[in-house]
């Protein structure tokens, strides 16, 4: 797999990382040279991605506890310093049997994502603005410009996901034009129909974020598809 070494050297840690994507990007970031912390909360999976590629960091933490988080921080800053990037990647499917099957269990569930992401976007805020280089992306749904009544839970929870993700874009826009600089931050929100066969492809263009200037990939939504 080509990488793209804008990375070289940076820590960037994605979350629910476990997946198939968080696997290919973790080898991808590996092979540009950049620190890789795969965060989950199944210990016999990140045992799995700890074997499978080599120099990966895995941290075990429930991203919907925001306690937790810090604690993450706090080990992440300690090991290995401020973080570069995260890449956003709890997520889950729930849905079907029409508008009167969204179901207040499965919507719990579903927003966990949404409870996780504001964590981690709260809490390594600081991190990201600091980089000269801090990128942020999450993967959404084509659902968001689409959505469909067997799937209005999931919808929802990737349209508030979306939402808040453009949301820090502009605090760190604005976070740069308050000090007089350039824009050194951005976020970026990635739109999927189905991860399916796109793992290598979110991988590439993820660490493709770091050979853009901030201000031109800056709270834009990325549509990938298969060719």
């Amino acid at each position: 797999m080509d990488t793209d070494t804008g990375v070289y050297g940076r820590t960037v840690l994605l979350a629910g990382g476990t997946s198939a994507v968080g696997r290919s990007t973790a080898r991808a970031l590996r092979e540009a040279g950049a620190t890789t912390i795969v965060v989950g909360s199944d210990a016999g999976r990140l045992s799995e991605v700890a074997e499978e590629i080599e120099g990966v960091v895995t941290e075990r933490c429930d991203l919907t506890d925001p306690d937790a988080v810090s604690a993450l921080r706090d080990r992440v800053h300690a090991a290995h310093g401020d973080v570069d990037g995260i890449l956003h990647l709890v997520g889950g499917w729930r849905g079907g049997g029409g508008l009167a099957g969204q179901s207040d269990d499965d919507f719990a569930f579903l927003l966990r994502s949404f409870t996780a992401l504001r964590n981690v976007t709260r809490t390594f805020d600081a991190d990201l603005r600091a980089s000269d280089a801090g990128r942020l992306a999450i993967v959404s749904s084509t659902a968001v410009a689409r959505p469909l009544a067997g799937g209005a839970n999931y919808a929802a929870v990737k349209a508030a996901g979306e939402a808040w993700t453009r949301a820090v874009a502009q605090g760190f826009a604005k976070a740069a034009r308050d000090a007089g600089r350039e824009p050194s931050a951005a976020a970026v929100v990635f739109r999927v129909k189905s991860l399916a066969g796109l793992e290598d492809a979110l991988a590439l263009a993820f660490l493709g974020l770091w050979g853009d200037p901030a201000a031109d990939v800056n709270d834009v939504v990325i549509e990938l598809a298969e060719a």
